[in-house]
């Protein structure tokens, strides 16, 4: 160990010089370049210290390691570039102190560690075994060569053996410099050992991945060079492009199409299969329909829900009048989405007689979401694979109208109407409406199968709207998974409104006329509301304006008229003579007959129940194409009749000598239901007592036999019609006062509500002689 003052310091960046070693490094640096100038003009000798930061341009000492090593400077050679290329060997591990700027470059006193050069039992040991690990290690690494294995196993010192071994191992700076601050060398050896075995393993893998890399790689070659066999065969077979692009296309598709990993899978192995079957075989047409089905639905592209209550609220008032019950239901159910963000929500079910509007509702709801809307009719449908599809052995076979739907669509998330679910039936075929479970069941929509896809595709994100015109016609289960929205029909004012704001302009814009051409009085459209439609919704209405459009257009484009005005006065020009009058009500109080309150599948209407009396021996003549439950509700009713015959002032006997006839007109109608009862009983008991019935009285309830009037349903659409039949007394079951205040209040304050909880009481209200 020996102390050298004043010897000059270069700095060195990515590279470390053990003991021993020569080697070429290149210099640019002013600083550097002096210190070696200097170096060669005294003693040769010189200090290289490793700098910590690799990037330092500047290092100062607290940059540089403390141990380094002291060498001896060879040669010194000006490149082209400017820089110097330099000839160093190293002599002997060192640490430097003392440093000081001299002149233009660093010095430093440098305290040397040469190594031991005695060799023991244990360095021998460990000289062979780290010559063992490097010569196993030069076989399997293509870094290092034979002959560098032969020049290294002739060394016989430990610390020289440790440090060219060190040398080339493809070691960071910080391990390298590691190795050169171990003194001990025996501990150089064992840290050598250690590192060749771990060399020697991360490079058995390195082959291990290569190996298999290389036969994906001959994989993938063959693989080419059979598809390449395969082309020039179906070329020669008469496929001129022997499907290479189309099979390269569809694989484009599948990757691009966003499928669960699952059906990803089942895709590219049909695709597989289709590129090698021929064009002509009859199986490769019907994979390649499969195929384009499974790229073409949807199975993640979803439009962003814009959950505007403003807007939505809007839209609805826009395309609607009235319904405001309606509204405010979709309206919240719009608020709870916009609350809880959920995927999953109540099927809703819009219910209520035809042109009433639920079908534009559901478009509404569609453009109040920003979602896309899809519709399918399920009117006459009975055949389950409607629905899931048909199996892809069949022939002709594809998707149900839910996937095509989607289809369609092109989101996930739509918003899907399933119109007229209530015409749906069954046969041998299958039950469709069973089918319709599933797809209307959150908890299992997720996972919907159809026969044709065969693969599950994900319904939760779309909003099911159902419409139907009788929901007694739909199955229990299917209508307990939905929430049902009732829509009873307009009243005239509303009728009027949307004729007005709905109806004309459309009909004009379809029959090339405007606003100039013809001109609709507020009175003339009130007029054909009243008296030339009877229907809860507006359709017929809608055609009788189109026929006042048509007439109107031939009198325009004949010439005769430059514009039209419709009044009161000139509608029957265009419309005829009046359909019907305004209102059902009898014009006089009559003996026998009274007006009942029915409910169909078309909305509300009125019923004239008449009852005559022949002599007889007490037979019951039932008329009118009366159901089951009606022809019970008149035998109940005479049953109460005859109970209370003495306290209704009517011969007991009655039953004896007398036939009684009960006829409801219109007789090709089916009617049916248990609202009829107080109806016959009040035309019975006026017909045995010879009393009149009040004209402008209307009535529905239940019967018992002891008298008592039980609850109906449909009290709205049933008040709407008899407002528009011209009735303005009403005897309602007193349980169904709740249900009063869904009537629009405008026909509210045009009737008097009568409840009732007793027939009597209903017999005192209807019967002319009777007191209010």
């Amino acid at each position: 160990m020996a102390l050298r003052h004043n010897i000059p310091l270069l700095p060195l960046r990515g590279i470390l010089i053990y003991p021993t070693m020569t080697l070429h490094i290149d210099v640019g640096r002013e600083r550097s370049v002096f210190a070696i100038e200097h170096a060669i003009a005294n003693n040769n000798l010189i200090f290289l210290a490793t700098q910590i930061d690799l990037n330092d341009e500047d290092p100062q000492p607290e940059d540089l390691y403390h141990l380094g090593t002291l060498a001896i400077v060879k040669s010194m050679t000006q490149l082209p570039n400017g820089t110097y290329r330099v000839l160093i060997e190293g002599i002997e591990r060192a640490e430097w102190t003392d440093y000081e700027e001299a002149d233009l470059y660093p010095v430093v006193t440098v305290n040397g560690f040469p190594d031991s050069t005695a060799v023991d039992s244990e360095s021998e040991a460990l000289m062979r075994t780290l010559l063992m690990h490097f010569k196993k290690y030069t076989k399997v690494s293509k870094r290092i060569t034979e002959d560098a294995y032969t020049s290294v196993s002739a060394i016989s010192e430990p610390g020289r053996l440790a440090d060219t071994v060190a040398s080339h191992l493809p070691l960071k700076i910080r391990a390298k410099q590691d190795i050169l601050e171990m003194r001990n060398i025996n501990d150089r050896l064992e840290w050598l050992i250690s590192r060749l075995y771990n060399e020697q393993e991360v490079m058995g893998l390195e082959q291990k991945i290569n190996e298999r890399v290389r036969e994906a790689m001959e994989r993938t070659q063959k693989e080419f060079y059979l598809r390449e066999q395969m082309k020039a065969i179906q070329t020669e077979l008469g496929d001129k492009d022997g499907k290479g692009l189309e099979v390269q296309a569809l694989r484009q598709r599948i990757a691009e199409s966003g499928m669960p990993e699952g059906v990803m899978q089942t895709a590219e192995r049909e695709l597989d299969r289709y590129e090698k079957i021929p064009s002509a075989a009859a199986e490769s047409g019907i994979i390649r329909s499969y195929i384009d089905w499974l790229v073409s639905l949807p199975w993640s592209d979803a439009s962003k829900d814009q959950l505007d209550l403003d807007r939505s609220e809007m839209i609805l008032n826009r395309d609607h009048e009235g319904l405001d019950s309606v509204k405010e239901r979709i309206l919240e159910f719009l608020s709870v989405r916009q609350l809880t963000y959920s995927l999953r929500g109540p099927i809703l079910c819009i219910e209520g007689p035809p042109g009433v509007g639920k079908t534009s509702l559901a478009k509404s709801i569609a453009e109040s979401l920003g979602r896309k809307f899809v519709r399918i009719s399920l009117g006459g449908v009975r055949d389950e694979s409607e629905i899931r599809g048909h199996r892809r052995t069949y022939v002709g076979a594809m998707p149900g109208r839910i996937i095509q739907g989607m289809k369609k669509a092109g989101t996930v998330n739509p918003v899907f109407l399933l119109d007229e679910i209530d015409k749906m039936s069954n046969d041998f075929r299958g039950d469709p409406s069973s089918a319709m479970l599933e797809v209307l069941d959150p908890e299992q929509n997720s996972t919907f199968s159809d026969h044709y896809i065969e693969e599950p595709y994900d319904l939760s994100n779309v909003l099911f709207i159902a419409t139907a015109n009788d929901l007694s016609a739909i199955p229990g289960p299917l209508r307990d998974r939905m929430e049902i929205i009732s829509i009873a029909g307009y009243t005239e004012l509303e009728k009027t409104a949307i004729a007005a704001n709905h109806l004309i302009p459309k009909q004009l814009k379809e029959h090339g006329l405007t606003k100039t051409h013809v001109k609709f009085q507020q009175p003339a459209i009130l007029d054909v509301v009243r008296y030339y439609t009877r229907e809860a919704g507006v359709r017929s209405l809608e055609r009788e304006i189109a026929k006042v459009c048509r007439k109107s257009a031939r009198l325009i484009a004949s010439g005769k008229k430059k514009s039209v005005t419709i009044s009161s006065k000139t509608l029957e020009n265009f419309l005829g003579k009046k359909k019907f009058s305004h209102g059902q009500a009898e014009t006089t109080n009559q003996i026998g007959v009274a007006t009942g309150l029915a409910y169909t599948a078309v909305g509300g209407d009125t019923l004239q129940i008449e009852v005559s009396l022949s002599p007889g021996k007490g037979k019951l003549i039932l008329t009118g194409k009366l159901g089951d439950v009606m022809k019970e509700s008149a035998q109940t009713a005479l049953s109460y009749v005859r109970s209370r015959a003495e306290s209704l002032g009517i011969d007991s006997s009655f039953y004896e000598t007398k036939d009684i006839h009960i006829h409801v007109p219109q007789g090709a109608v089916p009617k049916d239901g248990p609202s009829a009862g107080v109806t016959i009983a009040t035309a019975l008991v006026s017909a045995l007592t010879n009393c009149p019935i009040r004209r402008e009285v209307g009535m529905t309830g239940e019967i018992t036999l002891r008298g008592r009037v039980l609850p109906i349903g449909g009290l709205k659409e049933k008040t709407l019609s008899a407002h528009r039949a011209g009735l303005r007394v009403i005897i309602l079951p007193k349980e169904n006062e709740r249900d009063i205040d869904d009537v629009p209040e405008e026909i509210r304050e045009e009737l008097s509500f009568k409840l009732v909880d007793d027939a009597e009481e209903v017999l005192a209200i209807a019967l002319e002689e009777r007191e209010l």
